[in-house]
Order: structure tokens, then C-alpha cells, then sequence
């Protein structure tokens, strides 16, 4: 995610990183390039070109039709968007409670006070690398046995091997006397309460717009871009080329911002930032319990 003060807008009006030009400069320029071809074949056989005319109404009533679809299509994808940041901003609270619950109920227990500790930092770490489709405790790896990296890449599902280590760490420290029912409930419940995140997180990850709206869309969006020369070089002449320009790179931009923020949790300018959370319950954590650092 890129960092920006909203205040100072026109800071931006020149920024290429996360504007989508890059992603949408191929098909602006085709459009533009046929817009062209079409005012220079009006002006040199305008008795000929005439009957490729139509009356701009038509296509008025196209573009509100367009407008309609881009907008359901924006708002949907940045309600995807804003939930994964609720998700992990609950993955952020929840591993903090967890840490709490371990450094208070777990001081007759150190080593396994330190081993839940890192767990709970290997856990958000381990989310983020399933959800861009890796397999990895990430910078976490390097403060664990060989072994239980190892076996935590082995594993179909790295984030469930992580929660399965801290569920078995409760289970230890209740067998062994140093909490009681009540207090393992407490901790497995925080548990439990983080692969319900990842779980919705991975919701978001695997159920894209549906298949036959984004074809339906980019099918009217793409008559409509390419058909427009058509309706306005009566009326614009010369300057058909420039509204032309300025009317697919609207569509196009606001089409491809859908795109872009549809699944947040990739490494797109305009995604969550989610090494940030990472690094931070790795913080939060490691203040919490100082035997983890």
C-alpha cells in the first residue's frame, strides 16, 4: 500500500506507481489509435464515412449503462478490500490477546511460554505467505529448530500446522498442571479465533468476481471505448481524439482499480500491507513476552 496524504491532492496529479497507467496504457492507445484512423477517414471521404456514423444518443445511453456496471463493480471489490483489512486487523488484536493470555497464565512455564510465544508470531507470517500461494514462516523461520521448519513446510497447510502447534502447547501446559480447564478454553479460544480470520481471508483469496460478470463487463466496455469515435467525430472533428483519450483512460482506470484491489492480499502498490502487520505482531508480541526476543 502506498502511503499518501489526502489533504495535498495535487502531490499526485503526476504519480505513475499505483494509477494504473501502466496497466492500462495498452488499451488506451489502441483506442486512441483508432480514434484517429476514424477522424482521418471522415475528414479525407466524408461522403463515404457517413454511413459508419451513428447519432451520439445511442451510445449516451450505452455509457450510462457502463457507468452503472463500473460502479457495482469498484464498490464490490472495495468491500473485498476493506474486509481482508478488518480480517487481519483482527489477526493483529487477536495475536495480541493471545500473547497477553500466555505471558499472564504461562510464568510457571517458560519454555512453553516461549514456544506458544513464537508460534503466535509465526502465524500471521505463515497467512500472509498462504495467501499469495507460498509456502513459509517468512523472517520468522530463522528463531525455530530445523525441525519444526521443516515439518511446517512439509505440512499441506502451513497456517493450520502453526495453529495445530499452539493447540498442542495449551494441551501440554494443561496436562502438566500450570493452567486449568477454564484457562485452556481462554487460550484455544484465541486460537480458534485466528483460523477463523484465515479462513475469511482465504474466502476473499479464492472466490474472484464471478467468471460472467467481469467477461460482460469488459465486453461493453470495450464496444463501448471502440465505438465512441464513431458517435463524436461528427461533432468533435479533430478533437474527437482527445475526448476519446480522456473517456477510455475513466473507463479503463476505474475498471482495472477493480481489478487491482479485488484481492488485497498480493504485492500490487495499492494492496494491503500486510509484512507491516506482520512486523508489528512480531513486535507487539515480543513486548509482551520478553522470552521470545
Amino acid at each position: 500500500m502506498i502511503p499518501y496524504n489526502p489533504h495535498r491532492w495535487t502531490s499526485h496529479l503526476f504519480d505513475l506507481r499505483g494509477s494504473m497507467l501502466h496497466e492500462i496504457l495498452g488499451r488506451v492507445a489502441l483506442c486512441v489509435i483508432w480514434s484517429t484512423v476514424v477522424t482521418i477517414f471522415h475528414h479525407v471521404m466524408p461522403a463515404n464515412f457517413g454511413m459508419f456514423e451513428y447519432p451520439a444518443t445511442g451510445h449516451t445511453l450505452l455509457g450510462v449503462v457502463v457507468g452503472l456496471l463500473l460502479v457495482f463493480r469498484t464498490n464490490s471489490s472495495y468491500d473485498r478490500f476493506w474486509e481482508g483489512r478488518k480480517l487481519w486487523g483482527s489477526i493483529i488484536n487477536e495475536s495480541r490477546n493471545l500473547a497477553r493470555l500466555t505471558e499472564s497464565l504461562l510464568k510457571d512455564a517458560p519454555e512453553i511460554q516461549r514456544k506458544l510465544g513464537l508460534w503466535t508470531m509465526a502465524f500471521p507470517w505463515a497467512t500472509l505467505h498462504r495467501l499469495r500461494g507460498e509456502r513459509s514462516l517468512g523472517q520468522i523461520a530463522s528463531r525455530f529448530e530445523s525441525q519444526d521448519v521443516h515439518a511446517a513446510m512439509s505440512a499441506g497447510h502451513t497456517p493450520m500446522f502453526v495453529a495445530s502447534r499452539m493447540t498442542d502447547l495449551v494441551l501440554e501446559a494443561r496436562q502438566a498442571g500450570h493452567i486449568d480447564s477454564i484457562q485452556q478454553s481462554l487460550l484455544d479460544q484465541n486460537i480458534t479465533l485466528l483460523v477463523d480470520y484465515l479462513g475469511g481471508c482465504e474466502r476473499i483469496r479464492n472466490t474472484p468476481a464471478p467468471y460472467a460478470y467481469t467477461v460482460h463487463l469488459r465486453r461493453v466496455l470495450i464496444v463501448y471505448c471502440f465505438t465512441l469515435p464513431l458517435a463524436l467525430v461528427k461533432d468533435f472533428g479533430w478533437q474527437t481524439i482527445i475526448a476519446t483519450l480522456v473517456i477510455a483512460y475513466t473507463m479503463f482506470g476505474i475498471e482495472e482499480i477493480g481489478v487491482e484491489i479485488e484481492d488485497p492480499f498480493g504485492i500490487d502498490p495499492n494492496d494491503l500491507p500486510l509484512e507491516d502487520f506482520c512486523a508489528l505482531i512480531e513486535q507487539n508480541v515480543a513486548e509482551i513476552i520478553p522470552s521470545v526476543k
